[in-house]
């Protein structure tokens, strides 16, 4: 009962700081049925947690969940149980790939970095090719969040060819710590720049050019502990203010830099006096529910894997050469994913540039994912679509501002307004 008790207070402590006040009488629901699921998970896991150790006694092993589940595990549980009582499915799935691109990560020379983008440019084109194409006939998208302190014009003209062959699209990436309101402001700026002028990315809306971004070791908005990698306030209102569209950074677990808002897309605003973390709480983003915060949040699935293991292992929508893309993965990511209405958003993410990853993906994983998802969404009867980033945050902001789903023809035309 120590273990059980111990859930219980991780539950209990989430249910009365992590949600809005305007749901209080619904979550007061989710949370006793969350507590009930869990319990009846646990009871039935528990023959499988006794075993006889040698002498022949029985032993009982605590199950421990992964690392900083007393961040997101309790809002966890109420997505699965919210998810599971909604009676309309999802019609449509916009799945897109979010590459923290780094070639010139681990140290590596600008030769290195090169060689790296010249095996995408070789490869990727030919495995978008032959992958099955979606509901409205787009090929595989990808979207290289590339590192501004990594910036090399000849690295990104490679991408850039990419990019003009309607297979990827760039947007931010940035590694920082220690960092000032002022230098944020510049380097971003001058960034932008050198994207749209000199190598014809990003694109232009509403009268400004905007991007999407992902933060560098996961410590958006300050959010780690020691307050490393980051050390700026007021990160978020700085992004919007820049042109920021939507923050693809989460989920970042096992990292302590981990929201409590998990499976959802949503709106974040800026904690008051620039305390850190402000995505920690947010507003779900819901058809015709118009702009609710300063930044819009699109993360990743996040969930507990079995398969027939005793210890669960964590389910962050990782695609790695130590965790390769399976058909009960990509069945996890369609029961994992945020939904609006009646589309789901399906986010992934990998770091493709680093030697571990890229050859097996480039090998076979990102065929196999490509094939895996368009089954699953089959068997669910989804209309599929492949989308960068910036399409998939299309087909969100005509959700929210219009009450019904953009045309999947028109997202396709990702290219619109660069």
């Amino acid at each position: 009962m120590g273990q059980l008790a111990a859930v219980n207070n991780v539950v209990a402590s989430h249910c009365t700081i992590s949600e809005d006040s305007a749901l209080t009488d619904q979550i007061s629901v989710l949370d006793t049925f969350s507590w009930l699921d869990l319990h009846r998970r646990i009871c039935h896991r528990r023959r499988r947690l006794y075993t006889l150790d040698d002498a022949g006694h029985g032993k009982i092993h605590s199950m421990k969940l992964p690392r900083h589940a007393e961040i997101w595990f309790a809002p966890y549980l109420r997505d699965r149980l919210r998810k599971s009582l909604r009676t309309d499915k999802p019609r449509r799935a916009w799945v897109a790939i979010a590459d923290h691109f780094e070639p010139l990560g681990m140290c590596a020379s600008v030769e290195t970095a090169l060689a790296r983008v010249a095996r995408w440019r070789d490869r990727l084109p030919r495995i978008a090719g032959d992958a099955p194409k979606d509901s409205v006939g787009q090929c595989p998208q990808y979207s290289f969040f590339y590192p501004l302190e990594e910036y090399q014009k000849e690295l990104l003209d490679g991408i850039a060819e990419m990019v003009r062959q309607g297979i990827s699209d760039v947007e931010v990436h940035l590694h920082h710590d220690n960092e000032q309101r002022d230098s944020f402001i510049r380097k971003v700026t001058d960034y932008l720049s050198r994207l749209t002028c000199d190598h014809g990315l990003l694109r232009q809306h509403n009268g400004r050019t905007v991007f999407g971004f992902i933060h560098g070791n996961w410590a958006l908005d300050n959010s780690r502990p020691d307050g490393r990698c980051c050390g700026l306030g007021g990160e978020i209102t700085l992004l919007r203010d820049l042109g920021c569209y939507a923050d693809f950074t989460m989920p970042s677990l096992p990292s302590a830099t981990q929201g409590r808002v998990v499976n959802q897309i949503y709106w974040c605003t800026n904690n008051p006096g620039n305390r850190p973390k402000s995505f920690d709480r947010g507003i779900e983003a819901a058809v015709g529910g118009g702009v609710r915060g300063d930044l819009l949040m699109i993360g990743g699935p996040v969930g507990l894997r079995f398969n027939g293991r005793l210890m669960p292992r964590l389910e962050n929508g990782e695609i790695a050469g130590y965790d390769m893309p399976t058909p009960s993965r990509a069945h996890q990511w369609f029961d994992l994913a945020p939904t609006i209405g009646e589309d789901l958003f399906l986010k992934l993410y990998t770091h493709g540039a680093t030697d571990r990853n890229l050859e097996p993906l480039l090998s076979e994983g990102l065929a196999n994912l490509f094939g895996w998802i368009r089954e699953e969404a089959d068997k669910r009867g989804i209309e599929l679509h492949w989308v960068t980033a910036w399409q998939m945050y299309q087909a969100v902001e005509a959700l929210i501002d219009s009450n019904k789903s953009i045309s999947a023809a028109a997202v396709s035309q990702g290219a619109v307004g660069r």
